[in-house]
């Protein structure tokens, strides 16, 4: 496997955009392809995001050409499709660490270059920056051009379209590109638009169009009839009509693997006025055929040998908390025909492949959508159906409001299934799940467990599946202890914690998956350890209890310290003025960094090591 960019003659030619744009034209295409073949590598050497970056090659090669960047500013949206960028912007050397603690960011990330404009993570932010940016450029008057990069998928975030509202209001200079990977053309069609393109973004069509536009500025009734000739007969070639009625000049679709094509585009629409959109059209996985044939296994891959045609299969072992949700889903679904199981656009992560082959009827996929995808739920448990919103951690933040107004005030019994609570490992600050227990806990109506292994994960979301009033069970990424899952469900005493060991001196309140390393920290300092299973409502008894039999009390979990669980069992001691020195383990008031799940908890101190450290330095023993 070579990852020498001497072998790379042309990229090695390309490792900045101003050596890029020294290129010949002609050399362009050859340039792709090399830069393609390097990705394939570094990606199947390190791990990381593959399909969408191999789709965005060409595209990222004609945008430094064409455009001056970072003068120029270039817009990711999500930042999947970003690798070829960070090849082609001076990171080419680095890519093998890409992920990797200390290497470079997963995402997009303005303090890693200058040529990444905005950090980011979450899909549908890129057209709100990229106008900031644009009335900026204008309030400067220095030529400064924006472009937005955005996926058919991201399209589906209302935030697009509300952004895409705005810019056509307000009109400024501007380009968004349609990166649509999703939707096929024939190779006739392909060609008709990409010479349709060409001619509506050259300079005689625009001004032939603005010149009319002018001289039948006085005219209204020829000038409505000339702009709806222009809409009809663009319609019958582009499906435009819906951006050009946002205000948009609608161009495409075009070939997103032709270079020279997109160069040309490119070109023409850089000094076109008002907002634009290009539609482009690119298949994911471009270039390799495993990745072609099944992108969605390919969007995210671990180390694998580019000569077969499979990704190696993950070693047998203790199944995923994913694993684990989505049994339980088809399961339940099974002997419950109100429940529906909602995602947004999270199938495969969220482990309901099997539930949406075997339930299609209760299966609902809201797209990137997690505010709709939350209050779609309200709306079924309105009805009187059983809603189970399957959402990241990460993802549910942007869908906060909804969980307040739409579910806790009206008390509805919709159970959120919340996936990659804690940290995440990989993919870094923008998807750590480092918040829900601070910003659930404080929503009235809400139930929030966090359980310890895989067995009560199961037995959480059937309690929470029979409940009348909203409920959330929150577990990491990955699988945890070996235990035995029970296949018959029972619903727990609702706020009941249990004793996991007896010691005396300190007491340890553990809540969710750092169990056992409280357990291994209990050990050696002979320590009680509380599994507090419920985060909201806490077991006050048990936590005044221990309170009144220990003297050093500590509280574990993977959230944010500031407003988590510990925070709930500092309240509870207040509210019965128990005053005693409590120790708060968890995260740190910083956004943490990407690297494996074990070895950040090592650095942040949560693993039994570090929980007696930190507890000796604490009390000062």
């Amino acid at each position: 496997m070579s990852l020498d960019l001497n072998d790379y003659p042309l990229l090695a030619k390309a490792l900045m955009p101003e050596d890029l744009r020294t290129l010949p034209k002609a050399e362009l295409q050859d340039l792709a392809e090399e830069l393609r073949q390097y990705l394939l590598r570094c990606v199947s050497h390190s791990s990381g995001h593959l399909a969408s970056g191999l789709g965005t090659v060409e595209l990222t090669v004609a945008l430094h050409y064409v455009y001056n960047t970072p003068f120029d500013r270039l817009v990711w949206d999500v930042g999947h499709q970003a690798y070829p960028h960070k090849i082609l912007t001076g990171r080419a050397k680095e890519m093998p660490t890409i992920r990797q603690k200390d290497g470079l960011h997963p995402f997009p990330w303005r303090e890693e270059s200058e040529y990444d404009t905005l950090s980011v993570g979450h899909s549908s932010t890129s057209i709100s920056a990229a106008l900031g940016m644009a009335i900026a450029a204008d309030r400067e008057d220095q030529g400064r051009k924006v472009v937005a990069v955005i996926g058919d998928g991201a399209l589906t975030g209302g935030m697009a379209f509300e952004a895409l509202n705005h810019a056509g209001d307000i009109h400024k200079d501007m380009l968004v590109i349609i990166n649509d990977n999703e939707m096929s053309i024939s190779e006739n069609v392909g060609a008709l638009n990409n010479h349709m393109a060409k001619l509506m973004s050259g300079r005689l069509y625009t001004t032939i169009r603005e010149g009319g536009k002018k001289a039948l500025s006085g005219l209204p009734p020829i000038k409505e009839l000339a702009r709806r000739a222009e809409e009809h007969l663009k319609g019958m070639v582009v499906p435009g009509t819906l951006f050009e009625e946002l205000g948009f000049n609608y161009i495409g679709p075009i070939d997103g693997h032709d270079v020279g094509g997109l160069v040309d585009t490119l070109s023409n629409m850089r000094n076109l006025k008002g907002p634009q959109i290009l539609h482009v059209m690119t298949k994911k996985g471009k270039g390799y055929k495993p990745a072609e044939e099944d992108p969605i296994s390919y969007h995210g891959v671990p180390k694998f040998n580019i000569a077969e045609s499979k990704l190696p299969k993950s070693k047998p072992g203790q199944p995923t908390f994913s694993k684990v949700f989505g049994d339980w889903l088809c399961d339940m679904a099974a002997k419950d025909d109100k429940l529906v199981g909602i995602t947004p656009a999270m199938r495969e992560g969220s482990g309901m492949v099997a539930f949406s082959q075997q339930f299609p009827e209760q299966y609902f996929d809201a797209a990137i959508a997690e505010q709709h995808a939350v209050t779609l739920g309200a709306g079924f448990a309105c009805e009187g159906y059983r809603p189970v919103v399957a959402i990241y951690s990460t993802f549910l933040q942007r869908a906060y409001d909804q969980a307040i107004h739409d579910v806790g005030i009206m008390n509805l019994p919709v159970l959120f299934a919340i996936d990659r609570g804690g940290l995440v490992g990989a993919d870094g600050q923008t998807h750590q799940g480092a918040f829900d227990l601070s910003y659930l806990r404080c929503i009235p109506n809400f139930t929030v467990m966090a359980p310890a292994d895989a067995n009560e994960c199961r037995q959480m979301l059937y309690t929470g599946h029979m409940m009348e009033t909203p409920a959330a069970v929150r577990y990491p990424r990955g699988s945890g202890l070996q235990v035995e899952i029970q296949q018959e469900m029972e619903t727990l005493p609702i706020g009941k914690a249990e004793i996991r060991r007896r010691g005396s001196g300190v007491c340890i309140y553990s809540f969710g998956t750092l169990l056992p390393y409280a357990l291994a920290a209990a050990e050696q300092l002979d320590a009680t350890v509380i599994n507090m299973r419920f985060v909201k409502p806490i077991d006050e008894e048990m936590v005044l209890e221990m309170a009144a039999s220990h003297d050093r009390l500590v509280t574990l979990e993977e959230n944010a310290v500031m407003g988590g669980a510990g925070s709930a069992v500092l309240e509870a001691l207040n509210r019965h003025r128990v005053a005693k020195p409590v120790l708060q383990l968890g995260l740190p008031d910083r956004f943490i960094e990407q690297g494996e799940q074990e070895v950040m908890h090592a650095e942040l101190g949560l693993d039994g090591p570090g929980i007696v450290r930190q507890i000796h330095d604490y009390f000062g023993d």
